[in-house]
């Protein structure tokens, strides 16, 4: 699984032409970009472009059809490179090294269910460590507000009902750094959670869940506003009762999480998502500690995984994560018949909207911040740039 070069365009000036740009739903033909001192500042087509302290001609560095585009926003991963996210600060250097070599210049922490103690000690030192690494976009709960029943990869005696003070109590530990917080809204107290988590500043997540339609309506009225890994732990689809999918894709105001590996989620169904949701896509990893390691034998949280050609399962044969990176999903997802644009902006902009802060990234324009990616024509990855810290909304 190899990456591209990372570098760093926090200082001085940079210009990338010659690519064909992908960014905000459409491309532009021969495009350059300027970024300086960690930002973007102008961007055009053709060699109207002025010297910089640093030029890269997209062709001779990634090819003939290299595209730049966005760096990548992963809203919800566990690790990559043999390290967890929920064993410290260590590891989750670790893990993003290996995931922004793939493309994902930001990334939320994804903490897999664990005590209440150990949630709240886990998203105080992300916060901590947000102060030192500005890629770090804050973590998401992941649990432990979850159906017993659509548990996946969570330990199920560490699974609660979302009574108020332990809501309250684990977004204080994140002091306004917890992104986003999954819970299954027919849980007693599910909706009033909801409300709690959307007024602390964190986005809701529907995932883990029996809901039926009712409930999901209810849950996205309360202002939910994601949906946990489409498909995946959530009561299915059924011609008389629609489930959570379609209920959420139905819903403007709902942003679908889809894990493009052709393990979780089939071809057809990845391209199912893209035309019932249009614009409304996120495409994420869940990628745990083996993705870009080897086969063999991990932790996920409590639980053991089995890691067998690329596919991780615990004991039980519940699919524990994935081993995935963005730059696959990518791939994975124009193979399945998504469009380019569609598809970048998946990787992008509507994951960076579905955190709140589309203000910062998401896209290639002036004023945002410097994250890129140089690919090849076969969308594979061969220049990383990160900008500094995004500006607050």
């Amino acid at each position: 699984m190899a990456g591209g070069v990372t570098e760093s365009s926090i200082a001085g000036s940079l210009v990338v032409h010659g690519a064909r740009l992908v960014s905000g739903g459409s491309i532009t033909e021969d495009a350059w970009v300027r970024f300086d001192d960690g930002r973007v500042t102008a961007l055009g087509a053709g060699t109207d472009w002025t010297p910089a302290d640093r030029v890269v001609d997209a062709a001779e560095t990634a090819g003939p059809g290299a595209l730049l585009v966005p760096g990548f926003v992963d809203i919800h991963g566990h690790g990559g490179g043999g390290a967890a996210f929920d064993d410290g600060a260590d590891a989750i250097r670790t893990a993003r090294a290996v995931h922004r070599a793939h493309g994902t210049t930001r990334a939320v922490v994804s903490l897999v269910t664990a005590t209440l103690d150990e949630l709240a000690e886990r998203a105080a030192a992300i916060a901590d460590l947000m102060e030192e690494e500005p890629d770090l976009l804050g973590s998401h709960l992941e649990g432990p507000f979850l159906d017993p029943g659509h548990k996946g990869a969570h330990s199920p005696d560490l699974l609660r009902e979302p009574e108020a003070a332990d809501v309250e109590r684990l977004l204080a530990a994140g002091r306004g750094t917890i992104r986003q917080v999954t819970i299954a809204p027919e849980l007693p107290g599910g909706l009033e959670a909801i409300r709690r988590i959307v007024a602390g500043g964190a986005a809701a997540a529907v995932g883990h869940t029996d809901a039926d339609d009712d409930t999901m309506r209810a849950a996205f009225d309360a202002g939910a506003t994601i949906l946990t890994h489409a498909f995946n732990a959530m009561r299915p689809v059924h011609h008389r009762e629609p489930g959570p999918v379609l209920t959420a894709a139905a819903d403007p105001r709902v942003v679908l999480e889809a894990i493009a590996d052709n393990i979780h989620l089939h071809p057809h169904v990845i391209k199912l998502v893209f035309d019932e949701a249009p614009g409304r896509v996120a495409l994420v990893t869940d990628a745990m500690a083996a993705a870009g390691s080897a086969d063999g034998d991990y932790m996920l949280g409590a639980l053991h995984v089995t890691v067998r050609d690329g596919v991780a399962r615990v004991d039980s044969g519940s699919i524990a994560g994935s081993t995935l990176t963005q730059d696959v999903a990518l791939r994975r997802a124009v193979e399945a018949g998504v469009p380019l644009t569609e598809a970048i902006r998946a990787l992008t902009e509507t994951p960076a909207r579905a955190i709140g802060v589309g203000h910062a990234l998401g896209a290639l324009a002036p004023g945002l911040t410097a994250d890129a990616v140089l690919l090849t024509s076969d969308l594979d990855v061969a220049r990383v740039w990160t900008g500094g810290p995004i500006a607050r909304g």
